[in-house]
């Protein structure tokens, strides 16, 4: 399956962060319909304050991507941080926050069922 930037539903948009997720891009066993997403975000966004309700304060979703450009830096549980670049490969495990070091785009792979929940919490928070 192919599908272009632009024909990816944006699900939230914000300053600073444009969110797009295209449900039932593909099935991956065991973890049920995935979703492709195309994330584009400012530097200085910070994930925390809007997972805050979410199990451990943290996004419980796992997501395979690759980074388009710029920087993200992810900090689990446990306190440990790891930190992404242009052009790298990346798998984030449930259980994380994410903040963006520099302007950054992004494309993921998530489980659509957990990731919609999250993006879901998301939009509710940015409601207030």
């Amino acid at each position: 399956m192919r599908i272009s930037k632009e024909r990816v539903d944006i699900r939230m948009q914000i300053p600073g962060a444009t969110i797009r997720q295209h449900k039932d891009f593909g099935d991956a066993t065991g973890l049920g319909k995935i979703s492709g997403e195309y994330f584009t975000l400012s530097a200085g966004v910070d994930t925390t304050p809007l997972f805050a309700g979410l199990e451990g304060d943290m996004c419980q979703s796992p997501h395979w991507g690759f980074v388009l450009k710029g920087r993200l830096t992810t900090t689990d549980a446990a306190g440990t941080t790891e930190t992404v670049n242009a052009d790298d490969l990346f798998y984030w495990p449930p259980g994380h926050n994410v903040k963006v070091d520099a302007d950054a785009e992004i494309i993921m792979f998530s489980p659509q069922h957990e990731h919609s929940h999250v993006i879901d919490h998301m939009i509710e928070m940015t409601k207030g």
